[in-house]
């Protein structure tokens, strides 16, 4: 059974594994920012203790982030993937990154995991007491396209976006 859990060093091994199957994609979802060292050990440990203190809507933020939750998708006791809550919008996100990121390892895809995942944080906006939120995926990645969908995403447009073609989708909580 997946589950959703804090992003934690004890996973590293698994979280480095997956990263070779990303090769040059994207890893959507997981707050990784080029100038991470997830390399190493100290690196990695810094960079979920950051991941940690953006949820802390009191503390000072980088400029041009907002508060968000990060959660690792775990199967079967390894990382399969991440997805993350933004709290809020800013322009950026509004053009293309939504409140909303998620991404399933290679490995991991077409298991149900994005689709699961997606409710469970959809829950958790609901709690939060968002009235509706953005999500966002690649013009060209179909199956992300579906499991959007199938949570209620009604598409509001395509456009070019920091992120390249970019469908977006309303959920209404």
């Amino acid at each position: 059974m997946p589950e959703l859990i804090q992003p934690t060093v004890d996973l590293r091994d698994s979280w480095l594994e997956s990263s070779l199957e990303w090769g040059s994609e994207s890893q959507h979802g997981s707050g990784l920012h080029e100038s991470d060292d997830v390399g190493s050990v100290e690196g990695f440990a810094a960079w979920v203790g950051r991941l940690a203190g953006e949820g802390d809507e009191t503390r000072e933020l980088a400029p041009g982030r907002v508060p968000a939750a990060y959660w690792w998708i775990v199967d079967d006791g390894k990382y399969a993937g991440a997805i993350t809550l933004r709290y809020r919008l800013n322009d950026k996100l509004l053009d293309g990154g939504g409140h909303i990121g998620y991404g399933v390892r290679p490995s991991a895809r077409r298991r149900g995991l994005a689709s699961w995942a997606l409710g469970a944080v959809l829950d958790r906006a609901r709690e939060r007491g968002l009235e509706r939120v953005l999500v966002t995926c690649d013009d060209d990645n179909a199956p992300s396209a579906c499991t959007i969908e199938r949570h209620g995403g009604v598409l509001e447009d395509v456009r070019e976006t920091w992120l390249g073609l970019t469908r977006r989708y309303w959920i209404a909580l």
